[in-house]
């Protein structure tokens, strides 16, 4: 009961308290003005009491409790005659009340700019910078490889714009980011923030909508050197992407000396958003691109460890080089005219990107030659051919093409794109077997989109690839390549067995759309679909062949799966694409030549078809080798190594001049024709 009576006569207190505030100024002045009083003027009588040298007389030692008050309130304390005290205190209460004011003023004003600047509205003042458009589970990525991409520089900054608190963006990079070195703050002439693991470059967070012309003003795009806008999570994502892309064409200036590059989800909005880019805008299709590397990779086992290194800014990366003594030359010279960088290709005059051209190719003066280099300040031109040995040459063996049986587990808006791209890869005759969760609705849209396939036969399943008794009736150790693609757990409906065959498809007919897939929930079905998948293998005794797909690079941690295996993690990838890109604009055309099924890809081929492998050999015989099969050696990949991080056996750019010992089952990582 006593415990109760306290606390209600607390509450009692608070609750008259909080009406006093809620009752204005005028209120409040006179209470706090009582409460002094009622502690400052017994104070002071105490002391005037207790000090031995007080006047004896009562009215004397009224006037000291006065002049106490007077001296502890500001209010001067004067003795005299009462006219006199009188002006004496109107003259301090009007000095008190102007500097109160004064002080409200400044604080006010402090307070103010404080907030300003913690909501994220100021403008940026900077030049040469990089502009981030939006917030998703791409801006880490981003960030970090900028951050890689200018190690180099002194003083470099990224500003992010997002319709997001500031201080929750700065808290968020900097817990992902992680270690010291770098500033995340508000930058500029606005002072700087917390530290972060980002060496000399700034992290600038603004806040605001990114389709609104006033907003991105406050991020200076107008004089950055690159804007990378993000597509931000849900439904209406490409959407936003193409607002923001109309957004930024009304504050940027033409002609551009800005690179942009943003990216789409879905390749039926790809041509909007390219129109919305405008001139010299560069816009990726997340679907695309990633269709086109899981096949890349299904057919290549090892490849997305190549690309992996091609991509980020920690190893060795595409750049352009002068072609300065080279100019008259042919490219098939200019691949052994640099020790330590791997040559690739052309960037002519007019643009044009030209990827493992004829070696009989003569180089324009005006030709830039595209490379892989370990920084642009590497690429110095220094002959290899010194270093060629003739006797280690050898002539290919003749290797037959043959029909595959491929696996695909999983079904999403990507799989057709997938379907198409094998279609133009896989020998005639090579069948595909497709399992995944659908109506019979699903399952004859998914056949009208394999109808117009002329070299794949493909076959649908409907099934839960996470139920293990479905992938125990499959026999997966007896397909070539088995493809793990993310699909939401919906319900299956009882599909019509079997679906009815289709007919043929126009070729110019848009492949239908699949909802959405969360990334979180597709990652987790994808991870208990690989763990079945693991127990499978290990049942079998071999290791299956697997490439799949994730959207989160922190599940691809958690795979059940073996060291070096291939992932396609999308949102990681897309990330490195539009760091790179951002770097140098020309690289879209390089990627573009890249990833299309026409033209010049990497593959990893026996290095037995290349030297000879009872000796040591200057890596320089292998590029000349692979000349004299109109290829360009980029690299290599060594068996005994596979399973050690974290290279797993890749290295891309070796110097020319390093002599390796290569066995009959390593690998060489070349750029030819498909």
């Amino acid at each position: 009961m006593a415990q109760q009576h306290t606390t209600s006569l607390r509450l009692r207190l608070q609750y008259r308290f909080d009406n006093l505030v809620a009752g204005g100024t005028t209120p409040l002045i006179g209470w706090l003005a009582l409460a002094c009083l009622a502690v400052v003027v017994p104070a002071s009588a105490v002391l005037v009491w207790a000090d031995r040298a007080a006047p004896p007389t009562l009215s004397g030692r009224l006037t000291a409790v006065w002049v106490s008050v007077g001296q502890t309130l500001k209010l001067g304390g004067a003795v005299g005659s009462p006219l006199y005290v009188l002006a004496s205190v109107t003259l301090a209460l009007v000095a008190l009340l102007f500097v109160s004011t004064l002080v409200s003023l400044i604080t006010t004003g402090i307070n103010g700019r404080i907030l300003s600047l913690r909501r994220g509205h100021s403008t940026v003042l900077e030049a040469g910078h990089t502009v981030v458009l939006g917030w998703s589970d791409q801006i880490l990525p981003v960030v970090s490889e900028l951050v890689a991409a200018n190690a180099n520089q002194r003083r470099s900054a990224i500003a992010v714009l997002a319709p997001r608190d500031k201080v929750d963006m700065e808290d968020e990079v900097a817990t992902g980011l992680g270690g010291t070195g770098g500033r995340t703050g508000t930058g500029g002439l606005t002072g700087t923030g917390r530290r972060t693991g980002t060496g000399a470059t700034r992290i600038i967070c603004r806040s605001g909508p990114t389709t609104d012309p006033t907003a991105l003003a406050r991020v200076s795009p107008q004089t950055s050197k690159a804007v990378l806008v993000l597509p931000p999570d849900g439904d209406s994502g490409d959407a936003h992407v193409v607002k923001t892309l109309l957004a930024l064409d009304t504050v940027l200036t033409r002609p551009r000396g800005t690179v942009v590059v943003a990216a789409v989800r879905d390749s039926r909005n790809h041509l909007t958003a390219k129109l919305a880019a405008g001139p010299g805008g560069h816009v990726l299709c997340a679907d695309e691109i990633i269709a086109r590397l899981l096949v890349q990779t299904a057919r290549q086992p090892g490849l997305s460890l190549v690309y992996q290194d091609l991509l980020d800014f920690d190893g060795d990366e595409f750049y352009t080089a002068a072609a300065q003594g080279l100019a008259g030359r042919t490219f098939g010279e200019a691949l052994l005219a640099f020790t330590t960088s791997a040559v690739v290709g052309l960037l002519h005059a007019d643009g044009r990107v030209v990827l493992n051209p004829d070696p009989h190719t003569e180089i324009g003066a005006d030709d830039r030659i595209i490379l892989v280099s370990e920084d642009d300040d590497t690429a110095v031109p220094e002959p290899a051919g010194p270093w060629v040995d003739e006797d280690a040459i050898v002539t290919a063996r003749p290797r037959s093409r043959f029909a595959e049986r491929l696996l695909l587990l999983g079904w999403n808006r990507r799989a057709p794109l997938v379907l198409e791209q094998l279609d133009e890869f896989v020998s005639p005759g090579t069948t595909l077997d497709v399992v995944a969760l659908g109506d019979g609705a699903t399952l004859r849209t998914a056949a009208e989109v394999a109808a117009a396939r002329s070299r794949l036969e493909v076959a649908f399943r409907s099934g839960d690839i996470t139920d293990p008794d479905v992938l125990a009736k499959l026999d997966v150790p007896s397909y070539d390549s088995v493809i793990v693609i993310g699909e939401t757990d919906r319900e299956s409906a009882p599909a019509p067995a079997p679906a009815p065959a289709a007919t043929a498809a126009a070729p110019d007919t848009a492949p239908p759309a699949f909802a959405p897939e969360p990334g979180s929930a597709t990652d987790d079905r994808t991870l208990v679909t690989l763990l079945h998948l693991r127990a499978i293998g290990e049942a079998a005794d071999c290791e299956l062949p697997l490439t799949t797909e994730m959207s989160d690079d922190g599940n691809r941690l958690l795979a059940p799966a073996r060291a070096g295996a291939d992932f396609i993690v999308s949102g990681r990838l897309i990330s490195l694409l539009m760091t790179q890109i951002s770097q140098s604009g020309h690289l879209a055309d390089v990627f573009e030549e890249l990833f299309k099924a026409e033209g010049s890809e990497f593959y990893l081929r026996p290095v037995a078809d290349y030297v000879r492998t009872d000796r040591e050999v200057a890596f320089a015989t292998v590029v000349e080798s692979a000349r004299r099969r109109r290829e360009c050696a980029v690299g290599y990949r060594l068996r005994a190594q596979v399973a050690t991080a974290p290279s797993y056996g890749v290295r891309l750019n070796p110097d020319k001049r390093q002599r390796v010992r290569f066995g009959e089952h390593d690998w060489v990582v070349v750029l030819a024709e498909s």
